[in-house]
């Protein structure tokens, strides 16, 4: 029982860390309430942790390599346990933010190293195994966030559900500073601070831009300053990295088409199937009055149906040409995130189950292979890198998506105040979601055809090289 204390402890980080991204969502109506935020503030709320965990990633993920896996993981639980106390004590809109960044860079430390760790800990058969059962637990996740966040809103307050974390995190850190060994550290790594600050600048500026825009039009000066300043700081990220000796992200890795079709399909995973989630959450709870628990509830199938799907197929979906499963999950997601749009003026919650379901197919058909057919388009050593720049782009899907579909929300509710604003809103947005999603299948479907990469037999068994995965 002794061997599985390690995986318990990586599991124990990682769910805490994921349950975060969605354990919010539920608890946004009674943030608002008590902290006196509109939209803009609750975006930057899901933002905040979005960005800072895209951000980072690759960038943790090197310093991990330098200064070793065990004590980054462990500073990065410290920080998100801190990060947490400070979520659940904050006055004000703009400290929960600025306490969800924190908590988004300590998550960043715990998902860059938590693979090495297993891989360090682990050979053979047992490796599998924690792979398979970490695997289980990250896709659990979400699931386990709507409803733990609305039974925690519901018998406590929105506190708890940063609260709930540091006697998680004290658990955590005392077993994983025992358990793990020495990790071993590469001094001579290189790191490249000068992408890391031009990637988080752009992410951070055109988010910005775009909330800023939906609030005060396009026409405002602060939207379109930076909106350009985002544009820059992109142009210079990719100077930066075409001449780095030791680059954040290798650009030539982009020449495959496989890889590519991978960044594509995380991106539009993350924007088509989750970025509505926060306003799915706010109808149910503003517009049908439902307690967060309740909410949490119906928003369950999702989670569920992917779950199941995974579970099931994931075995065979490995066996199948990534343009079909990829893309063709993608495509099932954009299709469930249009039939959201059937939520009407008179509905209730039911109204969105149709949509849940066809999304959690779609997750749980693409999720299984994403990782590793995106790790086989790349020399296995920039593996970690590739798993590193995946999940990254998975968590800039979200938070661009939630800026985007925020804004079209706003616009599209109002342009309709006296009548039934907020479900056309929440429509717009989220047949916005749809169509980005069937077009990025079509997309990736594209590159995939176009590709000529190997898939492997057995993924769950293909670790990435150590501290740089995430």
């Amino acid at each position: 029982m002794r061997k599985w204390l390690p995986l318990f402890a990586a599991c124990l980080g990682s769910l805490m860390l994921l349950i975060d991204v969605t354990i919010v969502n539920v608890a946004l109506p009674d943030i608002a309430a008590d902290l006196g935020t509109g939209l803009s503030g609750l975006q930057w709320v899901v933002d905040g942790y979005a960005l800072a965990l895209a951000a980072l990633l690759l960038m943790l993920g090197s310093l991990a390599d330098r200064f070793g896996a065990k004590p980054t993981y462990l500073i990065g639980l410290a920080l998100f346990a801190a990060a947490s106390l400070a979520c659940g004590v904050a006055g004000s809109a703009g400290v929960l933010v600025v306490a969800r960044a924190a908590q988004g860079i300590g998550g960043a430390a715990m998902l860059a190293t938590t693979l090495s760790l297993l891989h360090a800990t682990y050979t053979g058969r047992d490796r599998g195994i924690a792979f398979s059962a970490w695997g289980a637990v990250s896709g659990a996740a979400a699931g386990i966030g709507v409803v733990l966040g609305g039974v925690l809103t519901d018998l406590l307050s929105w506190r708890w559900i940063f609260f709930v974390n540091l006697p998680i995190a004290v658990v955590a850190i005392m077993l994983s500073a025992l358990v793990f060994g020495p990790s071993p550290r590469h001094a001579d790594r290189r790191i490249d601070v000068g992408g890391m600050l031009s990637f988080t600048v752009a992410a951070t500026t055109v988010t910005y831009g775009i909330i800023r825009g939906g609030e005060h039009g396009w026409d405002d000066r602060g939207a379109a300053v930076a909106l350009i300043g985002g544009a820059v700081a992109l142009i210079v990220f990719v100077l930066l990295e075409s001449r780095s000796a030791a680059p954040m992200l290798p650009l030539p890795m982009l020449r495959s088409a496989g890889f590519t079709a991978t960044l594509i399909a995380a991106v539009g995973m993350s924007f088509a199937a989750f970025a509505s989630s926060p306003l799915v959450s706010l109808w149910l709870q503003q517009y049908l009055h439902l307690t967060p628990l309740r909410a949490g509830l119906s928003m369950l199938p999702m989670s569920v149906c992917a779950f199941l799907t995974s579970g099931i197929f994931g075995r065979f979906l490995h066996e199948v040409a990534p343009r079909w499963t990829i893309g063709g999950g993608l495509l099932a997601i954009g299709a469930g995130s249009s039939l959201l749009t059937l939520i009407g003026s008179g509905s209730s919650w039911t109204a969105a189950i149709p949509g849940f379901l066809v999304i959690g197919v779609g997750v749980g058909v693409m999720a299984p292979p994403l990782m590793a057919v995106g790790m086989a388009a790349v020399p296995p050593r920039q593996s970690g890198t590739a798993a590193g720049a995946i999940n990254t782009a998975r968590q800039l899907g979200l938070a661009l998506g939630v800026a985007v579909l925020g804004t079209v929300f706003r616009n599209a509710s109002d342009a309709h105040p006296m009548t039934h604003g907020f479900v056309d809103g929440l429509n717009s947005a989220t047949l916005t979601a749809g169509v980005f999603g069937i077009i990025a299948a079509a997309v990736v479907f594209a590159l995939y055809t176009r590709a000529s990469h190997p898939i492997p037999e057995n993924p769950v068994l293909v670790p990435p090289e150590p501290a740089t995965v995430a």
